[in-house]
This record gives C-alpha cells, sequence and structure tokens, in this order.
C-alpha cells in the first residue's frame, strides 16, 4: 500500500550563527567559484534542463522542469561534482592554493602531481558519492577506497571500481559504514571525502555541497524568465537538498522548498516533526529500493540550511519513485523520454501523486500547488541500478 506523509515545516525565526554562515558560503554569489572549477574538468558540460510541457498539462500544473543528472561527467549521476571540489580544495591547500580560485591544472597538472606525490581518498556510499569520489581521485592523479554498506547493487560496486578505486561491500549500514571509512582515513592516513557532517567535519562536507550548487548555477539562468514556484529535493543526510535550497532561494525568495525522503530512512523528516532542536536518526537497515537516499543520520549542516529554507518535508514508500521513474521514462507525447533511477525520480512520483491522487488533495492545497505552479524537479541519478530499473519499467514496486 502506498504511503506518504507531509510535514508542514515553518521555518526558525531567527538563523543561528551556523546556519547564516551557512546560507552565505552556498548561495547563487558563491556558487560562482566550484562553477568556475567545474568548468575547467575534463569532459564538462552543463546537464539538460528538460521542460516537460504536455506531462505539466496533464497534470494540471503551469509547468515542470527537470534537470537530467545522468549525464553529468559520463557517470550517470551527479555526485562527482560535490567529491571532486572537495577533493580538489585538499589538493588546493597542500598546494599553498587555499582561498584563491584554481583551476584542475593547478591541482592535477605535471607539477602538482609532482609535489603532492600520490594521495589516497576515503568515503563510505551507497554508490554515487563513491564512484563521483573514484572518479575524481582518478582524473586528478591519485588513488581512492570506497566502502559500500551492505545490500548494495553490484552494478554500483563495479562502477567504482571502473574509476580504478577499491571497493568493498561490508556487512554494516550506511551510517556504521561512514563510522568505519572515518576509522580506516584515521589509521591509515588517508583523506576523509564523506558527503555528510558532524562536529569536527565539517570542512570537507560544506565543500561537497559547494559543489553541488554548481547544478544550481546552471538552472538559474535557464529559468529567469519564468522562475519556479516550487522546488522538490529529495534527501538522504541531506547536502545535496541543503545545496540547491540554499543557493536557489537566495535568487528567488519565495520559492517553496519542499524535501522528500524515502519512509524507511526519513530522518530530516522526523527531526523537523520533532522540532525539538535535536538530530533524529533512523537505525537498523534501511531497504528502501532508493539507495542513495538509504541515510539514517541527518548531516548537521543540511539540517543547519533546510531548517532555515525548507517548507515540507515528505516521507514516502519506494511506490512513488517506482512512478515516477515510469513517468518520466514514458511521458505524454512532445516530451522528452528521462532515464531516472529510484532515488532521481522520487520526487516526479510525488509531485504526480499530489496532483492525482484525491486523497492526497489536501496536501496539495496546502503545498499551494494549483494551475499557476511552476515545479522544479533534479533527477539526481539515471539507471544506476539497471536490472532494478528494468523490473521497475516493468511494473514492479519494488526492489526483488
Amino acid at each position: 500500500m502506498p504511503q506518504l506523509h507531509c510535514h508542514l515545516h515553518t521555518p526558525a525565526s531567527a538563523p543561528s550563527a551556523l546556519s547564516s554562515d551557512l546560507l552565505a558560503a552556498l548561495d547563487f554569489a558563491s556558487a560562482a567559484a566550484p562553477a568556475a572549477f567545474h568548468r575547467t574538468l575534463p569532459e564538462y558540460a552543463p546537464t539538460p534542463l528538460r521542460s516537460l510541457t504536455a506531462l505539466a498539462a496533464s497534470l494540471g500544473l503551469a509547468g515542470l522542469h527537470v534537470k537530467d543528472e545522468s549525464f553529468r561527467f559520463g557517470l550517470n549521476a551527479f555526485k562527482a561534482l560535490g567529491g571532486s571540489f572537495a577533493a580538489a580544495r585538499v589538493l588546493a591547500g597542500r598546494l599553498g592554493l587555499a582561498g584563491q580560485a584554481f583551476t584542475f591544472a593547478d591541482v592535477a597538472g605535471p607539477a602538482a602531481r609532482a609535489r603532492l606525490g600520490q594521495l589516497t581518498f576515503v568515503t563510505a556510499t551507497d554508490g554515487n558519492h563513491g564512484r563521483g569520489v573514484a572518479w575524481a581521485a582518478r582524473v586528478l592523479g591519485h588513488r581512492a577506497v570506497v566502502y559500500l554498506p551492505e545490500g548494495s547493487a553490484a552494478s554500483r560496486v563495479e562502477n567504482v571500481r571502473r574509476e580504478g578505486a577499491e571497493a568493498a561491500v561490508t556487512d554494516l549500514n550506511y551510517d556504521a559504514t561512514v563510522a568505519l571509512a572515518e576509522r580506516r582515513a584515521a589509521e591509515n592516513g588517508w583523506i576523509l571525502v564523506q558527503d555528510t557532517s558532524w562536529p569536527g567535519y565539517e570542512a570537507v562536507p560544506l565543500d561537497i555541497m559547494r559543489g553541488y550548487t554548481t547544478i544550481a548555477a546552471e538552472i538559474v539562468p535557464e529559468l529567469a524568465a519564468t522562475p519556479p514556484t516550487h522546488v522538490f529535493l529529495q534527501a538522504g543526510v541531506g547536502s545535496f537538498a541543503a545545496a540547491m535550497a540554499a543557493c536557489l532561494k537566495s535568487v528567488w525568495p519565495d520559492l517553496s522548498v519542499i524535501v522528500v525522503e524515502p519512509d524507511r530512512a526519513d530522518c530530516l523528516f522526523r527531526t523537523a516533526k520533532a522540532g525539538d532542536g535535536s538530530l533524529h536518526v533512523v537505525e537498523g537497515r534501511m531497504d528502501s529500493m532508493m539507495a542513495g537516499l538509504c541515510c539514517g543520520v541527518p548531516s548537521m549542516q543540511a539540517w543547519a540550511v533546510l531548517e532555515r529554507t525548507a517548507g515540507a518535508f515528505i516521507s514516502c514508500s519506494d511506490d512513488y519513485s517506482a512512478q515516477g521513474m515510469r513517468a518520466l521514462a514514458a511521458p505524454p507525447a512532445g516530451d522528452a523520454a528521462i532515464v531516472s533511477g529510484e532515488s532521481g525520480a522520487v520526487t516526479c512520483g510525488v509531485v504526480r501523486a499530489l496532483m492525482t491522487d484525491p486523497g492526497l488533495s489536501g496536501i496539495r492545497d496546502e503545498l499551494g500547488l494549483d494551475a499557476s505552479a511552476r515545479v522544479l524537479l533534479v533527477s539526481t541519478e539515471g539507471d544506476t541500478d539497471p536490472e532494478n530499473y528494468a523490473r521497475v519499467l516493468a511494473g514492479a514496486d519494488g526492489r526483488g
């Protein structure tokens, strides 16, 4: 039975010092620096922003745009934006370039490689982040070790290994695998590049979020004439959602931000609903097919941003992801088809359900989704689990 729950969130009236600093670091003006670096990377090109006018009309919306991140660096997902910028910032610091603008050649050219030798980056991942870190390490001239949680799809493990990294599947859930990567970094003198933050580990996660703002930097000029009224952002630990929310709302302050999570790993939803100033975690095995979102501990930094920028948090079952995958793969005539994986398509499935399911009309009205709404989505991954993607398109609603 499909399950969808929505918590309307009232942002804190006064930002904390942490929130204010993060919002400044992630705004549209600040996005210029990571975007400039990314433009110097091999294979860089802006990803397509699709206008699905026929699908929008069929749903009763004024507009629907989907940013298709399956084209990013040939990696089928967006994550390399964060890993590459964070890793490059580490290298720039070791080369005495901290606080300066730098290019790919500055941190990965022959002179830089001779000075740095070969370093090892390590991370934990549900799949896409690890592949992005592995790719970044390779193109920057270094080594990567990637740990994946129990149940990781074989295709995701092989994708990491294809980038030249060492990959190992643990018998732990995602959050315990993060702790393992942190221990291995300390034991071996490796550089941890993790896309979540906790007290004492904040610089690299912030640089990862800054890397994600390149997506917003590409979107804003294209939608300047008709800005979105709503953006739905999927979340695991929340770093992507926070980066996008901060950057987009710095340009469009009235934009409604809705955060979407799988109901088996809805740590941000629980944190927002509790409203007690503490982070709330999901423990145990998180077996949603939305593997990239199966994170039980919110990022401290991400929550500090989302607490100020998000107007609603949605927790939903895998059925909505499956609906989104099928809707994007076979849209109405005239719209471009989009190959969107489990984590990439969930927001489309949620929007479709909100606009068509009479049982969700109350939530639709509370969110202001009507005939004047212009909705923005980001498909964060393509078919990163090809077997499950094929199953879902054939009619299944979850991983077998």
